[in-house]
């Protein structure tokens, strides 16, 4: 997700066209781009270090990192691996003197929850993956650092600006809880469909752009003997891609915010949330889904799919990266943005895009100082480069990735997709700010895929769950307009 490689990953706003300007230095496109909900920050969390990690403050030392000091860094080693992290670390060490503990696993929860307990934490950790520690549990706990000082510094690249005034505008919005930006997803991603180019130039197939297309060819693709989409049914945050992609731009941007804000009639009642559930069961109820998904990881289901055992596959950008090792040099990976149900009110171009990959900084870090510095020199050019070489993926800083970086032809595609969506790209927020929720509603999903409930009972659970959460007081801090 988030994503990385597991729901983490882990959504908002009509863009005002500033996409990927970062892409422009790759000299793919020219630059569209995307406007969120404006960020805001404030306060600046606890600041405390012990003399042991405060240096002297300076002009290129604005937060004080101490020589000789350690750091010590977790990162969820999933769809993007861990390689770029220790780059960065190695980075930081040649210029602070600051050497790193680094871990890359999966484990996030069972690994760091005791440490968070018992007031231990990691300086800076990549909170992603299936055992993601949600973000509002740690916020409502009071474990996580506001990065208003990192993103109010002056930016390594150019000074005269905040390192906040550098980043594609809404990027933020995904790590905001209560009006404070706790975590910094870091990784541009655009999430959809995926297909093989080769398979469909040898079956014949056009990426479809209705809802009709896409059936017929999954209708095609069973009568051949292979699957016609195939999802990651251990982890139902995938299908959810197809179900809340369908009911944007069914609904349109207000049918999204419905479920953000937490309205009464978010599912029931919503004609577009109806559409698209009924939508997605009908794949189900034809027999079109690739035989075993259902019980399958998500790495599993993709390597079948990379196999050429079903036409389609629900993901977010991280799924090349993701995928590196069993994809065949020739599958030719494409992405699709969602296909079209009639009477829909957004176009087909358009896309769910924003940043994933949450990063965040403890409250209770030992070196707040380096943390701090850390994740500002994330936000450089540089390292913003080492990043896309090393995990094949783009970041939110604009303008970001020098022009040597060569682009797979999957990420490529999603490069292409935003283009031809400009205006037209929307983000859910409510994965970010009620995990609970959104569980509840990832639940409904895996019961639908097993055809245990039908349609109607899925927006029923749905809505309950949007029900409940409304009923929680600090739900009325997030608001969408």
């Amino acid at each position: 997700m988030g994503s990385s490689s597991d729901p983490n990953s882990t959504e908002v706003g009509t863009g005002r066209r500033d996409l990927i300007k970062r892409s422009a230095a790759l000299g793919l496109i020219s630059v569209p781009t995307m406007s969120f909900l404006s960020a805001c920050a404030s306060g600046g969390g606890d600041d405390s270090s012990d003399g042991e990690t405060e240096g002297k403050t300076s002009e290129k030392n604005p937060f004080g990192v101490k020589d000789g000091s350690k750091l010590d860094v977790v990162v969820f080693k999933g769809g993007y691996g861990d390689d770029y992290a220790k780059a960065w670390e190695a980075s930081f060490e040649k210029k602070w003197g600051v050497t790193s503990t680094h871990t890359g696993t999966q484990e996030i929860t069972g690994k760091l929850q005791p440490r968070f307990n018992a007031g231990n934490p990691p300086d800076i950790v990549d909170d992603s993956g299936a055992q993601q520690i949600p973000i509002d549990v740690l916020n409502k706990n009071g474990q996580l650092l506001d990065l208003a000082a990192v993103l109010d510094a002056p930016s390594i690249d150019d000074p005269s600006k905040k390192v906040r005034d550098t980043l594609i505008p809404g990027t933020l919005d995904a790590g905001m809880q209560g009006g404070k930006v706790v975590a910094l997803n870091y990784i541009y991603t655009v999430w959809g469909l995926w297909y093989s180019g080769k398979l469909f130039q040898e079956k014949g197939w056009e990426a479809p752009q209705t809802w009709d297309d896409f059936l017929a060819i999954c209708k095609d693709a069973k009568s051949q003997g292979i699957g016609g989409l195939a999802h990651q049914g251990k982890y139902p945050y995938y299908i959810n891609v197809a179900i809340m992609d369908l009911i944007a731009k069914t609904g349109g941007l207000d049918a999204m915010k419905a479920i953000d804000n937490l309205a009464p009639d978010a599912f029931v009642g919503s004609e577009a949330a109806t559409a698209a559930v009924e939508a997605i069961y009908e794949v189900v109820e034809k027999g079109y889904l690739m035989p075993g998904t259902n019980g399958l990881t998500h790495t599993e289901s993709q390597t079948r799919w990379n196999q050429y055992k079903a036409a389609f596959i629900t993901s977010g950008s991280w799924l090349e990266n993701e995928q590196l090792k069993t994809t065949p040099e020739d599958f030719d990976m494409k992405f699709l943005p969602m296909p079209l149900l009639p009477d829909s009110k957004l176009p087909f171009e358009a896309i769910r895009a924003g940043s994933g990959e949450p990063f965040i900084i403890p409250a209770k870090a030992k070196n707040l100082p380096a943390a701090k510095e850390f994740m500002r020199m994330m936000l450089s050019k540089e390292w913003s480069t080492l990043f896309a070489k090393e995990a094949n993926s783009l970041t939110i800083l604009a303008d970001g990735v020098d022009s040597s970086v060569q682009l797979r032809p999957g990420t490529q595609s999603t490069v292409e997709a935003s283009k031809a969506a400009g205006d037209n790209t929307f983000r859910y927020l409510y994965t970010e700010w009620y995990s609970e929720m959104g569980t509840a509603i990832e639940n409904a999903s895996n019961e639908l895929m097993a055809k245990r409930i039908q349609p109607k009972e899925w927006l029923k659970r749905a809505q309950a769950a949007v029900n409940k959460q409304a009923e929680d007081p600090e739900s009325k801090k997030n608001r969408r307009d």
